[in-house]
């Protein structure tokens, strides 16, 4: 053990420095060492020469040349994760400083559907902003969360928040849920439909419907839904994820679409929906978070997420899997 132990101080502890697994990173995201150049304001020679000493203290090539630029070994593919772990870390450290000397600043950067960020993300988002009014929320829009899984393993984002895949199958990832997520028959409040006491889905076939894409995620489920009841899926007038395309639509009165029941819930009345009175088989369709394992959260991600428990308190009709 003392023997590993000098081996490593000797090969890499004493020799290398953050600032070469700064390059290497630019490297492998540039694929040219020309451009990681550019990037870093240094010379070609610079991060060329970086690269070599690289490969002299680990051993190994991590990098394959050609006239098109480099690709990383499997060796300089697992030295850039693990570099991509440390300046992840570090900036969670700065961060938890900078929390504990001024508790009502920082950032958090997430992804989320659009549907889920106009009811319940809104709604959680009003509730956080009012306690820390400092803290800048980066929210970044996605069809779905599994769209987004590369930019959480690579540390860009902190949070997925949407619809939980089933089954969740991602050994390197953490799933929470929150709440089911029906999806509701919507209309806009000046349509006749929603003043009827009860309504069957065959009724509405006929209607001029706004729906989700056949292959989005919403799409599927609407499918599904509609099987389950044994009618026909409607010819959609327009086939659109857009929430304002669809409100402007819903507004007219003439049209109906299938929204989830949180967007209903915390943002129907804003919007301008309103359920339409079908009753429909009982779905099991969870929204809940997503992060990565093993990843240490920023203080305002852990009072996010917080937050967003209570926000999500009336809904949930599902046991809390944390730690799952």
């Amino acid at each position: 053990m003392k023997k590993d132990g000098v081996k490593w101080e000797d090969r890499v502890g004493r020799r290398l420095k953050l600032r070469d697994l700064h390059v290497l990173l630019a490297v492998v995201q540039t694929g040219s060492m020309a451009k990681a150049a550019d990037r870093l304001a240094v010379s070609h020679p610079v991060v060329s020469k970086t690269i070599s000493e690289l490969e002299h203290i680990v051993g190994k090539r991590l990098f394959d040349r050609s006239v098109r630029g480099v690709a990383p070994t499997i060796y300089g593919q697992a030295l850039a994760q693990c570099a991509s772990t440390v300046f992840d870390d570090m900036r969670q450290a700065v961060r938890q400083i900078e929390f504990l000397a001024d508790p009502t600043v920082g950032e958090l950067r997430f992804a989320c559907p659009e549907a889920i960020a106009a009811g319940f993300i809104q709604a959680v988002a009003n509730r956080f902003m009012r306690r820390y009014p400092k803290v800048a929320l980066d929210v970044v829009q996605t069809a779905t969360v599994t769209a987004r899984y590369r930019e959480l393993r690579a540390r860009e984002i902190e949070l997925l928040i949407g619809r939980i895949p089933a089954p969740f199958v991602e050994d390197d990832l953490v799933m929470e849920p929150l709440f089911d997520e029906p999806l509701l028959v919507v209309a806009g409040a000046n349509c006749p439909w929603v003043r009827r006491r009860r309504v069957q889905l065959a009724d509405l076939i006929n209607e001029s419907w706004v729906l989700p894409p056949n292959d989005s995620v919403p799409g599927i489920l609407g499918l599904e839904l509609f099987r389950a009841c044994g009618v026909a899926y409607p010819r959609a007038s327009m086939a659109t994820l857009s929430i304002h395309l669809q409100q402007t639509l819903l507004s007219t009165g003439s049209f109906l679409t299938l929204l989830p029941g949180s967007l209903l819930h915390f943002g129907g009345q804003r919007l301008g929906f309103k359920q339409v009175p079908v009753k429909l088989p009982p779905q099991h369709s969870l929204v809940g978070f997503i992060t990565l394992k093993g990843r240490t959260l920023s203080p305002v991600a852990q009072h996010f997420i917080d937050h967003a428990r209570a926000v999500a308190a009336p809904l949930s009709k599902v046991r809390q899997l944390r730690g799952q």
